[in-house]
C-alpha cells in the first residue's frame, strides 16, 4: 500500500473512535499481500518513502485505514485502496503489522546513522551538517522560550508511544519523520497541534529531528538541554489580576477554590486556560453558569485571566496516594484499551501545556472525578481527538475515584 499512513508518523491524527482493535494476526497476514509491496511483508519496508508498520500500534492503524476510507485522509493511492476494506479487514491487517518486531523495522547498516560524534550529513543540503543530540533536545524539552511543546509526551522515550491513537517513531526512517514534520509545517497535512508545532520548526530543526530517529540508542548518554522560557509579564498578572474579582466567589482570589466541585485555577498552563474560557464562550464546552461567564470576555481579558491564575501556587491536594488510582496512572490497562494517563499528563501530573493537556496535581478530587463521569457519559467533549471520551468509556466509577485520588496527591 503506497504511503499508508503519512499519519503512522508524528500525528495526533482526524480520525474518531479509540476502539481496540479485536483482528485476527493469521488472517491479517493473508491479507497483508495486498501491502507487501511498499511496505514489505512484514511492515518492515526497504524504503525510506514509505512508513514502516511493525510494532506500530493497531488501534492507530485502523484509525488511519478508516479515514483514508472516509475521505479524512487523501492519498491518491490508499484512498481505493482503503475503499475496499471491510472494518474487519482493517483490523485483521492491524492486529498483524503490529504483532511484528518493531526492534528490526530498518537496518542501520543502510540507514543514516547518528551520534554525538559524527552528526548525520544531510545528502539534500551539504553544507548543512544535521545536529542530532539537538534534535534530542527538540523531541524530549522543546523550547519554551519560543512555546514548541516537547514531543515525548505524547510519542514517548526514543519513540515509543504509550498512547494508543499516537504513533510510535521508534526505528521509523528518518526522511519520512522529516517529511511529515514539512507536510504539517506547510498545511498539507492538517492537525492542530501538529500544525502549530512543526510551524515554528526551521528546515534544520527539521532535519535534526530526523538526525535523532536515525538512531536515538546512541544518543542515550546525551543529556537533552532545557530551553528556560520567558517569565509571564507583571503587567498580565497584574491586568488579570484587577478582572478576577468576577472569579473569586467560586475559584477563590487567588484561584484555589474552597469548593471541591469548582476546580482550582492556580497554576494551571495558560494555554490551558485560554482554550476553556474560549470554548466556554463559543460553546464548545457546556456549561450554564461559565457561558454566561465568559460570553462578556475579550480575547484580551481571557488571555490576562489566564496569566494571572496561571502565575499563582495551588494548594496542596489530598496526603494519601491511592495505589489503585496510581496503577492506572502509570499503567493503564491495555487489555482494556485504558491508556495510561501518565502519557499525556506527566508523571508528576504537571500536563503538556502546549499539548492541551492540563494539569492535574493537587486537584480537588471531587471535580477531578466529575470531569471524568462528564466524559465518560459524553456530557464534556472538547477533548483532543476524543482521547478521555475514549479512555474513560471503559473505566469504573471506583477506578474514577481511585484515579481522582491519586491525581489529586501528586
Amino acid at each position: 500500500m503506497k504511503k499508508i499512513f503519512f499519519s503512522l508518523l508524528l500525528g495526533l491524527g482526524l480520525v474518531h473512535g479509540t476502539a481496540m482493535a479485536q483482528g485476527d494476526a493469521a488472517a491479517g497476514k493473508d491479507k497483508s499481500m495486498l501491502c507487501a509491496g511498499c511496505h514489505g511483508a512484514t511492515g518492515k519496508n526497504p524504503s525510506p518513502i514509505y512508513p514502516d508498520l511493525a510494532g506500530q500500534h493497531a488501534q492507530y492503524i485502523v484509525k488511519q485505514l478508516k479515514a483514508f476510507k472516509s475521505g479524512e485522509r487523501t492519498d491518491p493511492v490508499m484512498a481505493p485502496m482503503a475503499a475496499n476494506l471491510s472494518e474487519q479487514d482493517m483490523e485483521d491487517l492491524a492486529a498483524y503489522f503490529a504483532s511484528q518486531s518493531r526492534t528490526a523495522a530498518q537496518s542501520q547498516d543502510t540507514a543514516t546513522t547518528a551520534t554525538a560524534s559524527a552528526p548525520v550529513t544531510v545528502a539534500t543540503k551539504p553544507t548543512f551538517v544535521a545536529d542530532a543530540a539537538a534534535g534530542k533536545t527538540l523531541y524530549e524539552n522543546g523550547d519554551e522560550s519560543r512555546e514548541l511543546g516537547a514531543c515525548i509526551g505524547c510519542h514517548g522515550k526514543e519513540g515509543h508511544s504509550e498512547v494508543l491513537i499516537y504513533p510510535n517513531l521508534f526505528k521509523q526512517y528518518p526522511e519520512y519523520i522529516e517529511k511529515q514534520l514539512r507536510a504539517f509545517k506547510d498545511g498539507s497535512r492538517i492537525d492542530v497541534v501538529m500544525n502549530k508545532f512543526a510551524g515554528v520548526l526551521t528546515e534544520e530543526e527539521i532535519k535534526n529531528i530526523g538526525a535523532y530517529f536515525a538512531n536515538p540508542e546512541a544518543m542515550a548518554s546525551i543529556k537533552a538541554k532545557h530551553v528556560a522560557k520567558a517569565s509571564v509579564s507583571s503587567e498580565a498578572v497584574n491586568a488579570g489580576k484587577a478582572k478576577a474579582g468576577v472569579c473569586a466567589s467560586c475559584h477563590g482570589a487567588d484561584g484555589n477554590s474552597m469548593v471541591a466541585m469548582y476546580p482550582k485555577l492556580a497554576g494551571q498552563s495558560s494555554e490551558y486556560l485560554v482554550k476553556q474560557l474560549t470554548e466556554f464562550k463559543n460553546g464548545t464546552r457546556k456549561d450554564p453558569v461559565m457561558a454566561g461567564m465568559a460570553a462578556a470576555l475579550s480575547a484580551q481579558d481571557i488571555q490576562d485571566l489566564a496569566s494571572y491564575f496561571s502565575a499563582q501556587k495551588m494548594t496542596d491536594g489530598v496526603k494519601e496516594v491511592n495505589e489503585l488510582g496510581k496503577a492506572l496512572y502509570l499503567g493503564g490497562d491495555k487489555k482494556r484499551g485504558i491508556t495510561a494517563c501518565v502519557a499525556c499528563h506527566g508523571i508528576n501530573g504537571k500536563g503538556m501545556a502546549k499539548a492541551g493537556f492540563p494539569a492535574v496535581a493537587n486537584q480537588h478530587v471531587d471535580y477531578l472525578k466529575g470531569q471524568l463521569v462528564k466524559f465518560k457519559s459524553l456530557a464534556r467533549a472538547n477533548d483532543n481527538n476524543a482521547i478521555m471520551r475514549s479512555t474513560t468509556k471503559k473505566v469504573t466509577e471506583q477506578e474514577m475515584q481511585a484515579l481522582a485520588e491519586y491525581m489529586s496527591s501528586l
